[in-house]
Formats: C-alpha cells, structure tokens, sequence
C-alpha cells in the first residue's frame, strides 16, 4: 500500500495542517525539510519513524512549541503561532508534581493563560469525569510517588483530557512502560478517542505500536528528515484478531525502512 491509495479528506474534515515544512538550526542544514501532513477530526495519526529523523521536533513545530523556518501550520482552519488551548500534550514522562494528588495534577493546566475560563462545578465536572476515563476512580487522592508508572501516564493523559482538546499530540507516551502496560495504554487511547471524539497525533518508533493504534500511519525517514510512505489502516479493530493482515502490514513498513536506509546510505 502506497501513498495513493489514501483518500484525500476534505478541508471540513481537517483538524491539523502542515504545508511545506522546513525546520533546521542553521540555514545550512535542516532536520526535516518539505513535510506535508494532515490530522483529521477524531483520527490517530501515527508518525512513525526511526530515531534522529526528526518526528519529535516535527511534532513540536506542529504543536506550537517551536516555530518552522518556512512553511506553514493550521489548526481547525487558523494559523497556530503558539499552543492552542484547544490541544494537548503527552510526553514519554508523566512529568506530574510531587506536590498535587491525582485531582490537582488532572486539574493542573486548567487554568493556564488563554484557558477558556470555566466556573468551580464545571472545572470539578472534568476532571472527575477525566479522571474516570482513564480508570482512576478510587485514587483521587494518591499522590505522584504512589503511583506506577502506568498509572502516572493515566494521570497525564487526564491531564490532557481534561482540558477537552481537539487534538492530542502524544510523544512517544508509552514507550518507558513494560510490554503489558504499553498494550494497556494503547487500548485506552483508541477507547477515549472514540469517546471523546478528539485526534491524535502519536509519535512513535515501535511499528506494532502504530499498527495497533493508528487509523492512519507516516513513516518519516531520511536526512533531512521527510514523510516517505503513507498507509490507511483497513484492518478492522481490535487488529489483535487479524494476525496475517497485521504481520503482512508489518513486513512491508519494515521494507519501506529497509528501501529508506538503502537510499540514505
């Protein structure tokens, strides 16, 4: 599967745009350069890439976090020049404070500069219903070095959700966790985005990962870095059942690398 066999969404249905990017730390050099990419409404994106091609900076510039040298960043439709508050961020530490119990740390952020305010009830309303999302009803009141790791990624993940965003932009948010805490994570992220109805935008080098998650996958490669193939996802969920689809899928992202480093090499 290629590039062309994915359907082209239309403006309506794109929550995050990237036109023509180009990032580097001198004129002379870019870390990525040329990269195009949508995010749609209520889809998981996964950049998928090896390490040192640039997905997280990528996903820095898209987030607002660092400014392009050229191109260009819209979300729902307008210029992002900085994090919008209609986005989130979950990053490979939970980066909770030590000082806030499972309430404060969901509610951390609500109440950042260009928050849409919100009244007590509401603000309470969320994170109760955050932190019940992501299954930590009965340790509202645990505090950060009580926790595993996995439960501190739920924390982030309120964190996030909370805030009711329309895109979520992921780091590598489960790759520090064990085999069956990573599954578990992953299942839950597809669960609150159908919930929720929010996108994703996850970054990430494990090809099972994306496979298991994504309704869509990039695979960036190359120096500089570059969007190299694209995949719809057509295997039905969960993908688990569908083991010859997903290893055939698998090998051929894993031959796309291999073309990658041939050419790069």
């Amino acid at each position: 599967m290629t590039v062309t066999d994915v359907k082209a969404a239309t403006q309506d249905d794109i929550a995050l745009e990237g036109r023509k990017l180009r990032f580097g730390y001198s004129d002379s050099k870019a870390v990525f350069d040329d990269v195009s990419l949508t995010v749609n409404k209520r889809e998981i994106v996964c950049l998928l890439g090896g390490s040192g091609c640039g997905k997280s900076t990528l996903l820095r510039v898209l987030a607002g976090l660092a400014q392009a040298n050229s191109g260009s960043v819209s979300f729902l439709g307008k210029p992002v020049l900085e994090p919008h508050p209609r986005t989130a961020l979950i990053f490979q530490q939970a980066s909770l404070l030590p000082w806030l119990d499972v309430v404060g740390n969901a509610g951390f952020g609500l109440d950042f500069a260009r928050q849409p305010e919100i009244d007590k009830t509401t603000r309470k309303q969320r994170i109760a219903q955050a932190v019940d999302a992501v299954g930590l009803r009965g340790h509202e009141h645990v505090f950060p070095a009580q926790l595993s790791g996995g439960m501190a990624q739920r924390v982030a993940l309120a964190r996030a959700l909370a805030r009711e965003p329309e895109l979520l932009f992921a780091d590598e948010p489960f790759s520090a966790l064990d085999a069956i805490t990573r599954s578990e994570m992953q299942a839950l992220l597809v669960d609150l985005v159908h919930r929720w109805h929010t996108a994703v935008l996850l970054v990430t080098h494990d090809i099972d990962e994306a496979i298991l998650v994504a309704d869509r996958i990039l695979l960036m490669g190359g120096q500089p870095g570059h969007i190299v193939h694209e995949w719809q996802m057509n295997i039905p969920r969960p993908r688990e059942d569908y083991g010859n689809d997903v290893s055939q899928l698998r090998l051929e992202i894993l031959a796309a690398l291999r073309d990658l480093r041939v050419i790069s090499d």
